[in-house]
């Protein structure tokens, strides 16, 4: 390094220290984007595009994803499933053979009874399909959806069942389902990260981050959360007082010292944060402008159900259009507070009413929307939880309501080449088993990955001696469901 790029590096550095708000500036970053070291995290599409290492191995039907993920479990008996049989034998002990020896449920064990849902079911659309009351707005898009009705899994708590769900293993430390797709599609976007997380309800979802890792696959391809109220990434705007001359300069000059070390090591962890700091400098303008829906139509923010500045589940499903919209390749929005093990009143009561009023509009009008913007063709749209639940109730104390349950319950999908009007799979009369059309997690992993052009097992990334991929060692291409 010459005398006058020495200084320049003194200058940029003690200007970003006196700030004051980028004290562990190089020992975190290296590139001054602060705490959530969001240079590990975004990659502009030159640089997810060089270090893809796949391309489609066929045509794809889709290019983009948007994941409803309901944390907790929704109950598919108060919802989607109308069970009549169950509720003629409410309150009846459930049969010994609910309970064999190798069955493990959360809480319950035999002598649990069966639990009938109160709510009503009406036939909709075209294909006449039935839909709890409690989904109006979804009863009326129901030709635009593919209902999975035989869908199991294999984990029954919380935070192992969502890992398995997003990342195809119950443990973390591997890539999720996002980081997969922008890992073989790379980004059509150079403003924008390929996968972004939008949260909403009273808490995060259980198991964190590990939920949008990028495992072992490099940090480009992690998830990047975007906050809907305040600035959209903590940190990402320069201090006060450094103006965008000075910035420019500075991450052109740690840029080339980067380049330097990159020559050097050929670590690829340096490029990556090479093209952060590029990236992090253009969402500056566009990441803003992204959540600033104020802009929208007041037609459109009344479908949605959003209002600008709130932090809701509304706001996001429009955030996702938007995004889709700007090339974001991968969507995941985490709505939580599903886990209905006893709520109060019947019907398991006035929480769950809350919560489908929350999401149940702005599913419909994402939708809605997406196809009218001739979207949704080429955009698959998911919307489930980690499990579904028991038909027999769990009683604490005075409230009831329902175990989790793997091994039968509902999620729906629309758009990217999926069968729309479909209802795929059934269960047993008491909708505790499937009797056909089985839709493994696995098996659905596998049927998205083909929509978006990959061969499930093909999608492959060495680590620690053996070739991983999101579907682990299982999973095969559901056709009955696509076109």
């Amino acid at each position: 390094m010459n005398v006058s790029d020495q200084n320049r590096l003194d200058t940029a550095q003690r200007d970003f220290l006196l700030a004051g708000t980028r004290r562990h500036f190089f020992r975190d970053t290296g590139l001054g984007l602060g705490s959530i070291a969001l240079a590990n995290l975004l990659a502009s599409e030159k640089n997810q595009a060089s270090q893809s290492a796949h391309r489609p191995d066929f045509t794809p039907k889709a290019k983009n994803v948007i994941f409803l993920f309901m944390a907790g479990g929704p109950s598919q008996f108060e919802l989607l499933s109308h069970k009549p049989k169950l509720n003629e034998l409410n309150g009846q002990v459930a049969p010994d053979s609910f309970f064999p020896k190798e069955k493990n449920f959360a809480f319950i064990g035999k002598g649990a009874k069966l639990l009938g849902s109160k709510r009503s079911f009406s036939k909709h659309g075209k294909c006449g399909r039935e839909i709890s009351e409690l989904l109006p707005h979804t009863a009326g898009i129901v030709d635009d959806l593919c209902f999975l009705d035989g869908m199991s899994t294999d984990v029954f708590n919380h935070g192992p069942a969502k890992l398995f769900m997003n990342t195809g293993f119950q443990v973390p430390g591997r890539p999720s389902m996002g980081s997969w797709v922008t890992y073989g599609l790379g980004s059509a976007s150079s403003d924008l990260p390929g996968f972004v997380v939008l949260q909403s309800g009273p808490r995060g979802p259980r198991a964190g981050n590990a939920l949008w890792s990028s495992g072992f696959l490099p940090t480009s391809y992690q998830g990047v959360p975007f906050r809907n109220t305040g600035a959209p990434i903590l940190n990402l705007n320069s201090p006060k007082g450094i103006d965008g001359t000075s910035q420019r300069d500075f991450f052109k000059l740690v840029g080339d010292l980067n380049r330097q070390r990159l020559e050097t090591t050929r670590d690829p962890e340096i490029a990556t944060r090479i093209a952060a700091g590029e990236m992090a400098y253009r969402m500056q303008s566009s990441a803003p402008e992204l959540m600033d829906i104020k802009k929208e139509p007041a037609a459109v923010l009344e479908r949605y159900g959003a209002e600008p500045g709130a932090n809701s589940y509304a706001n996001n499903c429009l955030l996702a259009r938007r995004m889709v919209e700007r090339g974001v390749r991968f969507i995941q929005l985490y709505h939580t507070d599903w886990d209905d093990h006893g709520n109060p009143g019947e019907n398991l009561g006035a929480p769950l009413e809350k919560r489908c009023k929350e999401i149940d509009r702005a599913n419909a009008a994402l939708i809605t929307d997406l196809k009218h913007r001739g979207l949704l063709e080429d955009t698959i749209v998911i919307w489930g939880g980690e499990f579904g639940r028991t038909p027999m109730g769990e009683v604490r104390k005075t409230l009831v309501g329902r175990d989790h349950h793997i091994d039968a319950f509902t999620m729906w999908i629309a758009g990217g080449g999926f069968k729309a009007g479909l209802s795929h799979g059934k269960t047993d009369e008491l909708g505790f088993s499937i009797t056909e059309g089985k839709v493994h997690v696995h098996d659905l992993q596998a049927t998205l990955l083909h929509q978006l052009g990959f061969d499930h097992e093909k999608l492959t990334f060495r680590f620690q001696g053996r070739d991983y991929r999101l579907t682990d060692v299982e999973g095969k291409v559901v056709h009955d469901i696509i076109t």
